[in-house]
This record gives structure tokens, C-alpha cells and sequence, in this order.
């Protein structure tokens, strides 16, 4: 096997293994991601899935469900990535998360990143939990603190 077989394996292997952890984590909403760059940047697509989950995601250091709460916070912080928080809230359900932790982890960020950019994911978030059917999401106001 010559060294450019192994390379042209070994990126294969790894855009394969990208593609099952994406297909676990985010499920069509991500493959959809990897397919709408086919024609405009394939290569962009197929570091998404080689190297942001084939090698990032797939890592043991994080379980799925930790590593989903740092995107939601990244993503949140960013602010402008909307469209990517959209497929991560979803993801994060997928992974365990529930609304109300999901919900948490955007409200905790108003404080770090401020209230528009907080306000802004809680909007991503509500429009998933209600096309998922998880509206209104529990929780109690304490008003006594």
C-alpha cells in the first residue's frame, strides 16, 4: 500500500466515522449539513464530518451530552450561528439534555455574553422544543432570592 492509499484511506475512514457520530448525535438535520456543501465546498462538508465529529466529537474525554451543553454555550456566546444552534439544540435533546437544562445553560450565558445573544438562542430553542411538542418548558421562578 502506497503512502497516498493509506492517506486516501485513512481520510475516508475518518469522514465515515464522522458521519455515524453525526448521524447518532444529530440525526438527518446534520447529514443534511454535510450534503447542502456537495456543490458549493464538498471539502468543507467533509471536514465536518472527518474532523469536527470523526475526530473532535468522537473523542472519550467528554460524554455526547457535556460536549453538546459547551457547543450550546460556544454557539450562544458566538451569537450570529442561529442556524447551527438550531441543529445543536435538537442534537442535544437527542443526546439527553432536557429543555429545562437546555433553557439553564442559555439563560446562565446572559451573564458572560449578555442578554441579546442569550435572548437570541432562547428563541432557537423555543422554536425546536415547539416543533418537537415540548412547549411550555417546566421550571419554577424563584422570586424570593
Amino acid at each position: 500500500m502506497t503512502a497516498e492509499n493509506m492517506t486516501a484511506e485513512t481520510r475516508q475512514d475518518r469522514f465515515e466515522r464522522g458521519m455515524r457520530v453525526l448521524a447518532a448525535i444529530d440525526g438527518e438535520a446534520g447529514e443534511r449539513v454535510v450534503s447542502s456543501l456537495a456543490d458549493i465546498s464538498p471539502e468543507l462538508g467533509h471536514q465536518v464530518a472527518a474532523w469536527g465529529f470523526g475526530d473532535i466529537y468522537s473523542r472519550p474525554g467528554l460524554a455526547p451530552r457535556d460536549r453538546q451543553l459547551v457547543t450550546i454555550g460556544m454557539l450562544t456566546a458566538l451569537g450570529g450561528c442561529e442556524p447551527q444552534l438550531e441543529v445543536h439544540v435538537n442534537a442535544s435533546l437527542n443526546v439527553g439534555l432536557t429543555p429545562e437544562e437546555i433553557v439553564e445553560a442559555m439563560l446562565h450565558s446572559a451573564v458572560y455574553c449578555g442578554f441579546p445573544k442569550a435572548l437570541n438562542a432562547t428563541f432557537v430553542a423555543k422554536k425546536v422544543f415547539g416543533e418537537r411538542g415540548l412547549l411550555p418548558v417546566g421550571g419554577t421562578v424563584d422570586q424570593g432570592r
